[in-house]
Order: C-alpha cells, then sequence, then structure tokens
C-alpha cells in the first residue's frame, strides 16, 4: 500500500484544536496517511522570509504528495511557488485572503498570482461571508489561478471561531483517489 503523505500548514496563529485542520490531521493518521502538522516559527507575528525557508526545509525533509493550506498559509504557497522544484498530487487551498496587507502579517504582503500552482490537482474553498476575501474577490482568484472552487455558505473564515471543527468535505476530497474534472464544484 502506498501510503500518502500529507503536510498541512496553517495560517496566522495556527490551527491548534479543535481547528479543522488538527481534526484533518488526525483523521488522516486514523487513516493510515503520514501527516506533517508542524507548527510555523512566530505563528502570532509571522515574517514571511522566515515562514518560507521553514516550509521549504519540511518539504525537502518530509517530500509530501498533497498540501492543505488556510488563510496565510495560502499567501505562503503563492511566493514559494516560483523557488520550488514540486509536482504535489493534490493542492488544497482553503480561507485565502485578499491582497492586502495585514497587521500582523506585513511581510507577506502584496503577493504574487503564481501561474503553476506545483500541483495536479487543486482546489480553493471559500466562503460567502469570509471577513478576509469577499465571494467577488474568492471568484477573482480561482478564475486567475484556474483551480476547481468549492463555496461554503456562510462560512465565515472556515476557522473555529465559524464553528468548524471537523470539515469532512477536505478530508473526503484528500482521500478521494480519481482526478477531479477540471474547474469541479465539489470537494
Amino acid at each position: 500500500m502506498n501510503r500518502k503523505r500529507v503536510l498541512i500548514l496553517h495560517g496566522l496563529n495556527g490551527s491548534d484544536f479543535p481547528h479543522w485542520q488538527a481534526h484533518l490531521a488526525s483523521d488522516l493518521i486514523k487513516d493510515n496517511y503520514i501527516v506533517s502538522f508542524p507548527i510555523l516559527p512566530n505563528k502570532n507575528n509571522p515574517e514571511l522570509n522566515e515562514w518560507k525557508k521553514f516550509v521549504k526545509d519540511e518539504i525537502k525533509h518530509f517530500k509530501p504528495q498533497i498540501i492543505v493550506c488556510h488563510s496565510l498559509a495560502n499567501i505562503l504557497w503563492f511566493h514559494l511557488c516560483d523557488e520550488l522544484d514540486i509536482n504535489l498530487d493534490k493542492l488544497m487551498l482553503v480561507a485565502p485572503v485578499r491582497n492586502k496587507e495585514l497587521t500582523e502579517a506585513k511581510s507577506f504582503f502584496p503577493y504574487p498570482i503564481p501561474k503553476n500552482l506545483k500541483s495536479k490537482e487543486a482546489i480553493i474553498a471559500a466562503s460567502t461571508n469570509d471577513p478576509f476575501m469577499s465571494i467577488e474577490e474568492a471568484i477573482n482568484l480561482q478564475s486567475k489561478l484556474n483551480i476547481g472552487m468549492k463555496i461554503m455558505e456562510n462560512a465565515g473564515h472556515i476557522n473555529t471561531s465559524a464553528g468548524f471543527g471537523k470539515l469532512d468535505c477536505a478530508l473526503d476530497w484528500v482521500k478521494r483517489e480519481e482526478i477531479c474534472e477540471e474547474n469541479s464544484q465539489n470537494i
């Protein structure tokens, strides 16, 4: 059995339990996936170059096939794309933030829109009422990235504050083996 390696990257302030990313890590381990869910340095006051170095080292060491990003980690991934020699099986971008400076993470902005996300399959999940990116902004980003999209109704920033412990659609998408159709609307 080929055990998939999944790297889960949190956003600003982390994704401690009961955040859906913590549940995802636990559920994947129970299903015999190999999971890395590191705490990024200075998670409450991050610096882009520090996070980039950390994630590059983690990718070199862990060799993930699947990466799941939340919030600021999506922006980190956008900055890393041109610097990485990698081809993932899957990339999940959940609740990215608009391209406008966040006080706690100034070094991440502005961010590039990568032409190549370094993944065979990618999807963006966004909410109709995310305070950090409107649904219109998310659809515009999805269009520029040319990837599939899952729109979640009134899901806020898709985090614990918005009521998300478990996020079963994320687990289902990671575990699904077949490649979805281009621009699929399903997670």
